[in-house]
């Protein structure tokens, strides 16, 4: 199998609802997300011409459209926390979540967002959310094997 990866980076803020600490309050991070897309290939070979799995600038443009220009400098906040704090609304850059916006829930949108775009030759195989430089949220999935074929 071959892997891509590209990487992303966009600033979002959000707080988290019902939470005993600091994230509570509104806060931003600069979000840094790799994105590793996979496809099953004859490794005895070349790739046929263009030579590409995927161009990376497809790869971009899949997830700038399903996700960066979602989240790049808005708000993200759950419905609860809306409507404990009204005065959120009065945001043009709101956006408004059944669920709490943690990193790991946002792994979780984001892995069904870029799944429905890509082609159907490609797999997503793992994200990683950076939400500082040393902590991030992985969502990786689970292959499965038989009789030596992957999927």
């Amino acid at each position: 199998m071959l892997l891509l990866t590209k990487i992303f980076d966009f600033e979002t803020a959000h707080a988290i609802d019902g939470y005993n600490g600091m994230c509570k309050n509104i806060h931003g991070h600069s979000y840094e997300l790799h994105v590793t897309v996979g496809s099953l290939v004859n490794e005895d070979a070349f790739l046929p011409a263009p030579g590409f799995l995927l161009d990376f600038k497809d790869l971009k443009q899949i997830v700038q459209k399903a996700v960066v220009d979602l989240f790049d400098h808005k708000l993200v906040l759950s419905r609860n926390y809306i409507a404990q704090h009204p005065e959120v609304t009065e945001q043009e850059n709101l956006v408004a979540w059944d669920a709490e916006p943690t990193a790991e829930n946002l792994l979780l949108f984001i892995k069904r967002a870029v799944q429905e775009e890509l082609p159907g030759d490609m797999k997503l195989v793992e994200l990683r959310l950076y939400e500082t430089k040393n902590s991030y949220a992985t969502w990786r999935e689970e292959v499965e094997v038989y009789q030596g074929d992957i999927w």
